[in-house]
Order: C-alpha cells, then sequence, then structure tokens
C-alpha cells in the first residue's frame, strides 16, 4: 500500500427526538468520521462506538491516534485487523479503506467484496420504549413500514398496543437484556400470541447457558452476546440468529467474515446498526445483501442526514454508490 493521509474529526449529530430503550436515553450522538487519502483518491468511514462497552468517540480517537504511525505508512485490511481491536475505531477505518480501494481500483465496493449488485433492503424501523399509546401512535406514524422493531422495557402492554395499530407489518422485538431466563417463557407466550417474528438478546451478555435447551417457536436474536467472529461459534444451540454491527466487530470486513460463518454454522444472519448517518449505514447496506433480517433506519432519528444520503420508500432503505463505497471520489 501507498503512504495514506489521515484525517480523523468528531461530529455531534442531533437526534430529531430522545430515543429510549432498556436503560439509555439518547437524545444526540457523537460519531468518528475517517478519511484516507492517497493519490488523489479517497475514502471515508464513519463509527458511533458502542455504548454500552465504553466505546465513545473519545476513546475511538485515542485509538487511531495512537496508531496513525502504522496507517500513514500504508495499510490495508487485513493488516488493519490485526492493528487494532474490534470496536468503533476499527470500523470507521475499516470502512474508509474499503471505499479508498474502490475509488482506486475502479470498481464499487460491493464488486469487491464478491457480492451480487445490491438490491433495496426492506428493513425494520424502530420504536423506542415509550408508553403503549405512543408506541402505537409511533406505529402508525411509519405509514410505508413493512416492518417494524419495538424496544421493549418491563410492559408487554406495548406489544399488543403496536400490534393493534399494526396488524399487517412483520415485528421484531428488542429486549436489550432485560429479561431473566425465568421470565422468558411468559414473555414468549406474549409474543406468539401478538405474532412477533423474532426476539433479540432478551438475556444479560455473560448469560447465554442459560439459553442452552431453552425451547421457542419465536428465533432469538443475539446482539450483545455477539460482537466478533470468535463469538459466533458459541452462540449455536443457543440463538438462532447473529446480529451483525460493524461497530461491535470493528467492520465490513469482519461483518462479512461473520455473516458466512453464521451461515456455515446454521444460523441466520441480521444487521443492525447504532445511530448514525447514511456515511455509517452504506457499508452495512452492502452486508445487508446476504442478510435475512435488515435494520439500517439510524438516519431517520437524526434532525439532519448528510447529502447525498440514503433514502426510504415503501418500507425499503436503498444506497447508491454517490453515498459511499462507488468508484470516484
Amino acid at each position: 500500500m501507498p503512504a495514506l493521509k489521515l484525517h480523523v474529526e468528531v461530529e455531534k449529530l442531533p437526534l430529531s427526538a430522545p430515543f429510549r430503550i432498556s436503560g439509555f436515553v439518547f437524545e444526540e450522538q457523537e460519531v468518528v468520521v475517517v478519511t484516507l487519502g492517497a493519490g488523489g483518491h479517497r475514502g471515508r468511514g464513519e463509527a458511533s462506538g458502542v455504548y454500552y462497552l465504553g466505546d465513545t468517540a473519545q476513546t475511538m480517537v485515542a485509538q487511531i491516534e495512537a496508531v496513525r504511525g502504522a496507517i500513514e505508512q500504508g495499510i490495508d485490511r487485513t493488516a488493519l485487523q490485526r492493528l487494532l481491536p474490534a470496536g468503533g475505531a476499527r470500523n470507521a477505518v475499516d470502512c474508509a479503506l474499503w471505499e479508498l480501494d474502490a475509488h482506486r481500483l475502479g470498481a464499487a465496493v460491493w464488486e469487491l467484496a464478491g457480492i451480487d449488485a445490491p438490491k433495496p433492503l426492506v428493513t425494520t424501523f424502530t420504536l423506542g420504549a415509550d408508553e403503549p399509546a405512543a408506541m402505537a401512535a409511533g406505529a402508525r406514524k411509519f405509514a410505508q413500514a413493512r416492518s417494524l422493531k419495538l424496544k421493549l422495557k418491563d410492559d408487554i402492554e406495548r406489544v399488543r398496543a403496536v400490534r393493534a395499530a399494526r396488524p399487517e407489518v412483520w415485528m421484531g422485538v428488542d429486549a436489550n437484556q432485560g429479561y431473566g431466563i425465568d421470565s422468558l417463557g411468559s414473555l414468549m407466550g406474549v409474543l406468539e400470541s401478538a405474532n412477533v417474528s423474532l426476539l433479540e438478546q432478551p438475556l444479560k451478555r455473560g448469560r447465554e447457558a442459560d439459553l442452552a435447551g431453552f425451547k421457542s417457536k419465536i428465533p432469538i436474536a443475539a446482539d450483545e452476546s455477539v460482537l466478533k467472529l470468535a463469538d459466533i461459534a458459541g452462540l449455536v444451540g443457543r440463538f438462532n440468529v447473529v446480529n451483525i454491527k460493524l461497530d461491535k466487530c470493528g467492520g465490513l470486513t469482519e461483518g462479512l467474515a461473520m455473516a458466512h460463518e453464521a451461515r456455515r454454522l446454521g444460523l441466520g444472519v441480521m444487521v443492525g446498526n447504532m445511530v448514525g448517518t447514511s456515511l455509517a449505514m452504506a457499508p452495512a447496506f452492502v452486508l445487508g445483501q446476504l442478510c435475512d433480517v435488515v435494520d439500517l433506519d439510524g438516519p431517520i432519528f437524526l434532525a439532519k442526514d448528510r447529502t447525498p444520503s440514503m433514502t426510504y420508500t415503501n418500507g425499503s432503505a436503498w444506497s447508491g454508490e454517490e453515498v459511499w463505497g462507488g468508484t470516484h471520489a
């Protein structure tokens, strides 16, 4: 690789309204944006980090700056896997390298990744944890949605209210580690009656073994329980679906490897996101071409997205090469 010019900056992204999940309320999102330049070409990557691991904008910048010399001397995606650990810092640099390669080689990222030409992806639209009536109103507000995801707290009336408001949509529920194995059976009964199709991360990270032998008619997805490629093997017999997020695993390079490994082990594949702009969603959109479930609605929660941006039409997300990953800088 030729020498690279590295630029790192932190941006604050105001949300259009507070967003609630189990145990957290978000009003803005800090992201790290990496730009890599070489020979008149450039590549960009955006990362939000993983809040529950203490992966902040400040820690991500510190990680990147600590290896600035190695990056600027010239590095490829394979070497980056060894240089930085999984997490937001590596994600931002990895995605910048993918786009830089696309510009240098004159091939779109999806071509470099060996993926068929991308198509629009039906995406979930996420409802933050709120009062049942407010969540039902939110479900009706997402009129174009064909797929909804609910952030669940301890009130199952939220599920019933949303299902009554939108009886026709595919619906998943994200428990964000909010339950124990003893209460999971009764929760499943409610979810089945509401025709819920997926339950994400019901138990705390570290309690994965509790799910061994648990029988569920509804597929259970691992989110906090699967951060990187090495975690996947331990999910077999406990989870049915792997939720891959580029901020967790450290970029598109590892995300693609995770998708292929999950398939090999007979697990379903989901792509998710931390809140960010279209620049963060676009690499995940490439990964989403390999996935069964897609959750790439992050930009809709922002007061303002980047231009050009992803588009959301008829319940589907589309990211053109002009957003990220095309052949021109």
